[in-house]
């Protein structure tokens, strides 16, 4: 029989763990190409822009490939790549000092121009890789000009035939909204063009990658039907409706070996699924490394997620300042660690919970991995009461440390947990509608479980460690769309 050929896919992104990395998205791009080559049957590669910040050790195992200049508009910059391989995946980096040798990744006045650049680039330098792509995969606002760029420019070219433009959708409220102006001068799209990326008397470029792609995927299939609907669309409920037969939703997966008690060197003390006894020591140094009395008994309930409105901060804000005679959320029985940043009002607030509470809260105003892990091999349960989450990599991983979910019925945590008080094979606990007395009663719950039923919750940490979120299921999903995409 003869041997099929592996479909070649380029996943354009800006960013890739651990090259740069602010979320999830990251977290995707390098997880799931990986996943897809140890399957076999896909050839995937990323590039991604050559960042100051990424660390020296990699660089110095770059190879220079070429360098070409870019046009864009009236610009014609210089453009270098370069290639390692890591993990099994092929890393193509795009070098241009000017719009990257910069402190941070985004938040430049420029960020437009900057990544038009970077889309633009992916497409020149298709010619000088070794690698000829069946499929593009860009991922979000940042890289949404592909399909633009591709539709409007080079499908026709001789060596860019049949290539299939595959669109990401993480988070669909990132849409690359800017004033209509800028179109031609930044952009490089002519006015014949520019019905294609103009939505509602602006630029939208999500809405231009909607139109020109051949495929849209979001991060879980909840959130695939969810963004059809006004109120979590972002305007753009009726573009995705005419686009309807384009998208599909899949479910993300995590990368199970970084997210692993048993093996993780972020943890005080190892342990799995059948020695959950450890668990609780590392409770206990985290108590004592953050200053919390030391208690074994006492549930730990953390919360680990960017500070930005529908991450559900504002519910927890209410259950705290509740008042009446049940009083509020931490006059219970609980410990509460909250660890994110973002929003300045956000964060000062629950720095302000934190000295209010001095022996029940812990606000810790960062994004560290290493820690995030100590917080979660600590906790006995992570409560995630996101308005709208396309997926989610946070309740995964904290089933993965026994932290057990206590979520929202939204988007990809609806198609990641199940209430375990309605399924026997629950992961967690679900509460339906956006509620801060709706979400106290679920936590309510969770801790009269963990307190008066202990060995049902014992079991339902065991069958939160042991579920398989592994990108295995999700890549081959991936590999068949990629192979019906391209016939």
């Amino acid at each position: 029989m003869a041997k099929t050929k592996p479909t070649n896919v380029l996943f354009v992104t800006s960013e890739a763990d651990p090259f740069a990395v602010t979320g999830g998205m990251g977290e995707v791009c390098t997880a799931l190409p990986r996943a897809l080559n140890k399957a076999k049957k896909t050839d995937a590669r990323v590039m991604l822009p050559l960042y100051e910040d990424v660390a020296e050790r990699y660089k110095s195992n770059m190879t220079f490939v070429c360098n070409i200049t870019v046009g864009l508009s009236w610009r014609n910059q210089y453009c270098g790549l370069f290639r390692m391989e890591h993990e099994g995946v092929v890393y193509y980096f795009v070098d241009n000092e000017y719009y990257f040798k910069r402190a941070n990744y985004y938040g430049y006045y420029d960020d437009a121009e900057r990544f038009a650049f970077f889309s633009k680039a992916a497409l020149e330098l298709l010619p000088y890789i070794d690698f000829k792509p069946d499929v593009l995969q860009s991922n979000d606002h940042l890289t949404a000009l592909v399909p633009v760029y591709y539709a409007l420019e080079y499908k026709n070219r001789a060596g860019y035939e049949k290539i299939k433009n595959v669109f990401t959708v993480h988070n669909i409220n990132y849409q690359g909204i800017y004033p209509l102006i800028i179109a031609g001068d930044v952009f490089g799209v002519s006015n014949d063009d520019l019905h294609v990326i103009e939505h509602n008397g602006t630029i939208n470029l999500v809405k231009g990658a909607l139109i020109t792609c051949d495929k849209i995927v979001t991060m879980s299939p909840q959130y695939a039907r969810e963004i059809r609907l006004p109120e979590f669309s972002g305007g753009l409920d009726g573009v995705l409706i005419e686009e309807r037969d384009k998208l599909v939703g899949i479910l993300n997966g995590i990368d199970v070996d970084e997210y692993d008690p048993q093996t993780s060197q972020s943890l005080f003390v190892n342990y799995n699924a059948q020695t959950l006894e450890s668990k609780v020591k590392n409770k206990l140094e985290l108590q004592r490394m953050l200053s919390l009395p030391e208690d074994a008994e006492i549930p730990v309930v953390c919360m680990i997620a960017h500070m930005a409105a529908h991450k559900g901060y504002d519910l927890l804000r209410k259950s705290i300042n509740k008042v009446g005679p049940d009083g509020n959320l931490l006059d219970t029985n609980i410990q509460l660690i909250i660890m994110g940043q973002g929003d300045r009002d956000v964060e000062g607030y629950f720095m302000h919970v934190q000295n209010m509470y001095d022996r029940r809260v812990r606000t810790i105003i960062s994004f560290n991995r290493d820690l995030a892990k100590k917080v979660y091999a600590a906790a006995d349960m992570c409560l995630i009461p996101s308005r709208t989450e396309p997926c989610g990599l946070t309740q995964m991983a904290a089933c993965r440390f026994g932290a057990v979910p206590i979520v929202h019925a939204t988007g990809g945590l609806i198609d990641s947990i199940k209430d375990c008080e309605k399924h026997a094979d629950g992961t967690g606990f679900m509460f339906e509608g956006y509620d801060s007395d709706v979400m106290d009663k679920t936590i309510t719950r969770a801790v009269s479980m963990y307190y008066y039923h202990r060995p049902e919750w014992i079991e339902l940490q065991k069958r939160c460690m042991t579920y398989d979120f592994s990108w295995n299921k999700s890549a081959k999903t991936y590999d068949n769309l990629y192979r019906n995409l391209i016939g």
